[in-house]
């Protein structure tokens, strides 16, 4: 090894103007050098860089220089240390530019110039963890050879903004419409859906899509995630709903974390990670990993008001930088997160004081409550407070109905038609009407009075082949008329 690499060295001093270049110059240190000897690469280097006859660069991380470079002082001492940074989205297009010819002969393509473009713009803001330019590089050789395989038999083809809108869609498992610019369909509509879905919270579903909507297009801060929201209200009022359907509506995962786990001190790590010398200090944080494979999601923190406050120190830095390091140093990107927090807090006061002639002092109660349980750096780094208002009776009617219909869907999978009563529609409602437990008792209702007596029939009885079930209201109680197949 020795001599070999004396070679290398006598051979360069003999060229003028050569420039020695050495990729991953870290590993020089220890490289070669037998057991318990001191003569390894890094040395036998040193006399050649000192005299000037040896022209010589090397190329290594920051880390690894930390790690390793740096700790052999004399061979750190004869190079100046020079940071290469990360180049801008404007500097990463001209790199490409530059490229682009030589990517266009191999996968015998031509990219445009919004192609060129979007794969600089794209790869900056959704693939993480990665930097610029390499990652953009990816993107066009990728997309290059998707579209060659699609096309082996035809000649040249044009890729276009479209076709890296497609492929960081699957590199990053985000829907093509949230990546694209043209997704002003999905916006337009979603205020409708998801009031066809949720009821009698039209103004927090209003102010939840305003801020969505802001976020969208373009007019929000980049280094803040896309909305950081707190819904506040009783319970069984459709908080909770309302996150999981925006992200069924978005097409994007739904990522929930229930805050009664995160009680503790100790449980608030399991988040971001164990610290140095803990059990678990290798295995990343939940909430880290989470956003870290799902860039592009709605994230629910249910019931805050459980967590330990620690966790609501870590949610500062979230809301204010859209970025979490965990216990390993890796960082996670929240900029396309939607954060969504729950709370019961103010339920009780609004009960009190939205009854009868001022139901806005309900309001006023409400956020009341929530500004003595939530400190004011926390409040103020939020885009809204959203309210949601007990429900009232055509409202639950409405939330009845849903759950019967839901129930009539899966006796239509069984041959199994149900029809179901005013009458019956209305003692559920009476049965199950609590002001302070919201729509949650009905599921229960249509559980304990509609599906548990009907069950020994479908399996075993007259309903097994299917046929025709009436529920009727006889006395104070429910009757279900059952009727077999028609033969």
């Amino acid at each position: 090894f020795e001599e070999r690499l004396k070679g290398v060295v006598l051979e360069i001093k003999k060229l003028k103007s050569a420039i020695l270049f050495i990729d991953e110059i870290h590993t020089l240190v220890g490289a070669g050098s037998t057991s318990g000897g001191n003569m390894d690469a890094s040395n036998l280097l040193k006399p050649a860089l000192t005299d000037g006859q040896l022209a010589c660069i090397g190329s290594t991380t920051y880390k690894e220089y930390k790690n390793y470079f740096e700790k052999d002082r004399a061979l750190a001492r004869r190079f100046q240390k020079i940071e290469v940074k990360e180049p801008t989205v404007e500097e990463s297009i001209k790199i490409l530019e530059g490229l682009q010819s030589r990517y266009e002969s191999h996968h015998r393509v031509k990219y445009t110039k919004g192609a060129i473009r979007a794969a600089a713009e794209l790869s900056s803001k959704y693939l993480q963890g990665r930097q610029l330019p390499d990652k953009a590089i990816d993107v066009i050789d990728e997309v290059g050879a998707a579209t060659r395989i699609r096309a082996l038999d035809e000649g040249i083809k044009t890729i276009r903004a479209v076709d890296i809108e497609k492929v960081v869609s699957a590199m990053t498992q985000t829907p093509v419409s949230s990546i694209s610019s043209n997704d002003k369909d999905l916006l337009r509509d979603l205020e409708e859906k998801l009031k066809s879905v949720i009821f009698g919270q039209n103004k927090a579903i209003e102010k939840l899509v305003s801020a969505i909507k802001v976020s969208r297009s373009g007019l929000g801060r980049e280094d803040k995630p896309i909305g950081c929201y707190l819904f506040a209200g009783p319970t069984g009022v459709g908080k909770t709903e309302v996150a999981k359907q925006l992200a069924q509506h978005l097409g994007i995962p739904f990522l929930r974390f229930d805050m009664s786990e995160y009680m503790e001190k100790h449980s608030v790590s399991r988040l971001v990670g164990a610290p140095p010398g803990y059990v678990g200090y290798e295995e990343g944080g939940l909430l880290t990993d989470a956003v870290t494979q799902n860039p592009y999601s709605v994230l629910l923190m249910d019931e805050i008001e459980k967590a330990h406050p620690d966790l609501i120190n870590i949610l500062l830095q979230v809301m204010d930088n859209g970025k979490l390091t965990d216990s390993n140093g890796r960082v996670s990107n929240f900029r396309n997160v939607t954060l969504i927090l729950t709370s019961n807090a103010g339920a009780f006061e609004a009960s009190k004081g939205g009854m009868g002639i001022n139901p806005d002092q309900g309001s006023a109660l409400s956020l009341e409550a929530i500004k003595r349980l939530f400190r004011p750096e926390f409040l103020n780094r939020l885009d809204a407070t959203v309210e949601f208002s007990s429900l009232d009776k055509p409202t639950l009617l409405k939330v009845l109905h849903k759950f019967i219909e839901e129930l009539s869907l899966q006796l239509k999978k069984r041959k199994i038609h149900m029809e179901v009563s005013e009458e019956a529609i209305e003692w559920l409602y009476q049965k199950g009407r609590n002001p302070g437990y919201g729509a949650r008792p009905y599921a229960r209702m249509v559980d304990e009075y509609l599906k548990r007596p009907m069950v020994d029939d479908i399996l075993f009885g007259s309903l097994e082949k299917g046929g025709t079930l009436e529920v009727t209201l006889k006395g104070e109680k429910l009757d279900l008329g059952i009727k077999g197949p028609s033969k």
